[in-house]
Formats: C-alpha cells, structure tokens, sequence
C-alpha cells in the first residue's frame, strides 16, 4: 500500500498537548451513585425512603427518618473486564488485517464509597420537630476502573506513518519540531515523534515527513516496509466523592426535611501507549546519508493525564409519608462549580538494529488550571412499605448536561468554541432507579434493585439526531440487622456496558481522489467490556 508525498499548508489550530472538550465536562458531571450495600443493592431507589447513610448522597432528607445514631463504613471491590479484537475493514474477505489476536484482560479495584456517621437528637416533643439529626458522610458517586489492551500484527498502516502524515499535512518545518523550545510553541504529539526518531524528513524536504517503519521509492511514494506486531494499551483509574455535611429535621413523623452542604472531589487518571516491532527489521531498510543501511527495530509512544478538583454545592430534600405506606420524596442539588488542575506528558523511544541510532524524547509536564460548572439536578421518588415486611420504590431523576460550562479567569472567550458544542450537542438525561427489600424475619432482608439511564449526549457533530442505547445496571443483596446495634449488608451490582469502538491511529494512506486505499484502513478495535461490584457494609446503630 502506497501513500503519495503531498505538501498542504494547514493553519495550526492547537499548540498544546491536551485541550478540554465536552466529553470531559460530561465525565467529571455525570453521577453513579454507589453508596452503601442496602442502596446499591436497591438500585439506589432512596429518595422516598432514608433511614441509610447511602441515602443521604441521594436525598438529605433520609437522615432524618431514622430515629437513632449510627456509624457504617462499606469496603468494595470493583471488577472489570475487557475483551478486545480488530474489527473487519469494508471490503474484508474475511480475514482480520490488523489487531487479530483477541486479549482478555481483567482488573480488580479496592475503594471505600461510603463511611460516615450521624447523630440523632430527640426533642422529646410530641409534635414539630421532634428530632433532628447531624452527619458527616463521604459517597462515591462517580468511578473510572478499566485496563484495556490489544495486540495484533498489520501489514497496511502504522501508527509512526499516521504521524508522518500528519506532520506533512500540517507544514510543519523541521527546524521547529527540532527546536530546544518546541514544546512553548509547537503540538507536543509531532515533537515528541521527532524528537525520538519515530518520523523525519527525506529528499531534501523541510516539510515531508516519512516514518520509521516506512520505505522511500523512486517515484515519490512512501509505504510500509512490511509486517509490523502492534500493541496498545490503557489504564483508567480515579473516582469522585461527595464529602457531605447533613443536617436533618423529623416534623411530627410526617415531614422529613434535609440539607447536605458538600465538597464535590475528582480525581482522574488515564495512561496510554502505543508500540510498533518490526517482525523482521531486514524489512525497514533505512538508508543514511554517508551510504550506509539502518533497519528499524521497535517503538513506543506514551501518553500521561491526571486531573483533580475540587468544588462545593447544596442539595436540598424533602420526604413526605401521607400515611397507608406510602412515601413521597424529592430533591434539587445546585450546580458545582468545580476548579480543575490537569497535568499531563507525552514520552516516546525508537530503536535500530544498530543502538547507536536509538533516540527518545519527553516532554514538559503540561498544566492547566480552569473551572467546570456542573448542571444542577433534580430527582422525585415513591415508596410503598408493607407493614414492615418489605419495601418497594422507585425514583426519577433528571439531569440536562446541555447546560455544562467551561469558564476561564485569563480569557472570557477561550472556551467559547467547547461550550457552545456543550450546548449544541447535550440535553437532558433521564434516569429510572426501582429497588425491593422483603423481610422473611425481622433480622433478614432480601434486596434486589435496578436502574437505567438514557444518554446526555443527543445530536452528533454534524447536529443529526442520536438514537443512543440506554445505559443499565442490576443488583441483588442481603442484610443482617441484630437485635442489639450491630448489621451489616452485602450487595452485588453488574453494569449492562456497550460495545466500545475506537481507533488507536486515524486512516491516512488515500489516492489520488482522496479514498481510503484498499486494505489500508487504519486498524478499528472492538472492546467487550464487563463491570461487577461487590460491597458489604459494617454499620452500628446507638
């Protein structure tokens, strides 16, 4: 497969390495509650009941219900899964060009989403406020756990060609990717290429780039030497808490009211890399300018980002019990002004048969610091107990992310372009949680709970209506409550993931008309993802 060297002068759109987008503002706002092992295994239906420390994330007003003091802390364990595999180009006969192998991988995450305390103060007043409650709580409600890889060999396209041709197509000069400052003022990803020996200049050009794994001919074309064995692979770990601050107030056993003050915490890591071996190095002949022969061996791209932040917010909730068993509750959280601070870095190596030759380079950490309003939310809920045999619930939440916002305090227009695709693209998502708990004896409970939720994101980039699949999770659970203080209870939760597809490498071998050369698409994966959550909660009441 051939790519013709072509030169297209292209303005430089981006000088840094990381800019943010609209997909971070809705990862670092969107909500999955864990909680303790009762509301998980509930599916997080609590907005009408109370009573649990998990609870009060959801609705202020549950630490109110309960009508004594209490102390929980729940452990967790998280695991995921992934399988991955290239997906057929159009046109395949069949036969995977690219990423063949299929890989299993599987992690396991310890975290702790829930542990507080609350005390219970009784008025000894027959009516009003008859008690009030104090707490402090800190909930996981958000959490990023996955390690991804894929493996494969490919004759067609490689990672340091797509480099290559996108340093071609964006003009830049060599002598600035060179430079001792490139990182102040040039994309940190083609410096780094440069820097390392991943692409370079041929023929006498300050323009053309060719890369490592790539052969020069006489007619002016540029093609990839032969096979080469691909890997990639990434790391996702960090979770959000919400570290909450409860007052609750019980108003004649018939309204319960309640307000969280809270912290809204976020702290994020992804890792990511890329590696190119040469099957046979005799394949990637490189010829120097003194006449002598330098054959490719092996790359690796690396690439580092982190942020955490910090913002506050109030949530504000009110549960109402008519009488009959039946339970009504709502709530509204204000938005969270959060201030981000990112960091990230971009590292790769090349190495020949001849080490003399190997280069690599690293960049500069990169920072920034910005802020990000999350929307407010809002959530309604119904209950209906059953003499003190069993429970069942359902809750409504809402959530419009059209209404996200990047702000900058160095210039009022610099997130201008993002938040405007915020707004084009996002609107408003709803989410269904309905849960059960049925009591054979009083010491025993059995739980089972579910939930779904439809997708922010609703038109494309082109603003074409979206028909996104719902996202969807089961759970189950047991509880144990003594006679005296002690109880403790245990959940399981899966999560119904989608079928992820991403490219590792954009296309970038076209003829002459601009289509995408056969059998030369750049390689697609498949990614079969799998979440389970195990969490059991050790709690006393006094």
């Amino acid at each position: 497969m051939k790519k013709t060297a072509i030169t297209i002068l292209l303005s430089l759109t981006a000088l840094g390495a990381y800019a943010q987008n609209a997909y971070d503002a809705l990862s670092f706002s969107e909500n999955d509650y864990e909680g303790t092992a009762r509301t998980v295994a509930m599916g997080n239906a609590f907005t009408a009941l109370g009573g649990d420390l998990g609870s009060i994330s959801i609705n202020p007003a549950g630490s109110a219900v309960a009508g004594y003091s209490q102390f929980a802390l729940t452990p967790a364990l998280t695991f995921t899964g992934s399988t991955t595999m290239g997906v057929l180009p159009p046109g395949s006969n069949g036969t995977l060009p690219y990423f063949e192998r299929e890989i299993r991988s599987n992690a396991t995450r310890f975290s702790m989403p829930n542990i507080g305390m609350t005390f219970h103060y009784d008025t000894n007043r027959k009516s009003g406020i008859k008690s009030m409650t104090f707490g402090f709580i800190a909930n996981k409600v958000a959490g990023w756990d996955e390690e991804v890889y894929a493996s494969g060999t490919n004759k067609s396209t490689s990672f340091m060609g797509a480099m290559a041709y996108d340093a071609t197509m964006n003009g830049y000069l060599d002598s600035n990717l060179n430079a001792d400052d490139a990182y102040d003022f040039m994309p940190w990803k083609p410096v780094v290429g440069y820097q390392s020996g991943m692409i370079s200049t041929f023929g006498g050009y300050n323009d053309q780039y060719v890369g490592a794994s790539e052969l020069i001919f006489d007619n002016g074309t540029v093609a990839l030497g032969g096979p080469l064995k691909q890997t990639y692979g990434r790391r996702t770990s960090g979770g959000k808490y919400e570290y909450i601050f409860n007052f609750g107030m019980n108003i004649s056993d018939f309204i319960y009211l309640g307000a969280n003050l809270g912290v809204n915490s976020i702290n994020y890591t992804f890792e990511e890399y890329f590696k190119e071996m040469a099957v046979d190095p005799a394949d990637f002949e490189i010829l120097l300018t003194n006449g002598e022969s330098l054959y490719f061996n092996d790359m690796r791209y690396r690439y580092q980002y982190s942020a955490s932040g910090s913002g506050f917010f109030g949530k504000f909730g009110v549960i109402v019990t008519p009488g009959s068993g039946l339970r009504f509750g709502a709530t509204i959280q204000t938005p969270i002004v959060n201030t981000i601070t990112e960091e990230w870095k971009m590292a790769g190596e090349t190495s020949y048969t001849d080490g003399a030759y190997n280069a690599s380079s690293s960049s500069p950490y990169g920072t920034s610091t910005y802020t990000m309003v999350s929307p407010f939310r809002a959530s309604f809920g119904a209950a209906y107990t059953f003499l003190g045999a069993g429970v069942i619930s359902a809750d409504y939440e809402m959530c419009n992310y059209g209404q996200m916002k990047y702000r900058s305090n160095d210039w009022d227009d610099y997130f201008f372009e993002v938040n405007d695709d915020i707004r084009s693209r996002f609107g408003v998502s709803h989410s269904l949680r309905v849960g059960a708990e049925f009591k054979p004896i009083p010491e025993l409970a059995v739980r089972a709970g579910y939930g779904m939720k439809t997708a922010a994101e609703k038109y494309d980039i082109n603003g074409e209506s979206l028909n996104l699949p719902l996202s969807q999770t089961a759970s189950f659970g047991l509880g144990y409550s003594s006679k005296k203080s002690f109880f403790t209870d245990i959940a399981v939760r899966k999560a119904f993931l989608q079928d992820e597809f991403f490219m590792p490498y954009d296309d970038y071998m076209f003829d002459e008309n601009g289509n995408i050369m056969v059998d030369a698409y750049a390689p697609e994966i498949l990614n079969k993802r799998s979440l389970w959550k195990v969490l059991l909660t050790l709690g006393w009441r006094f």
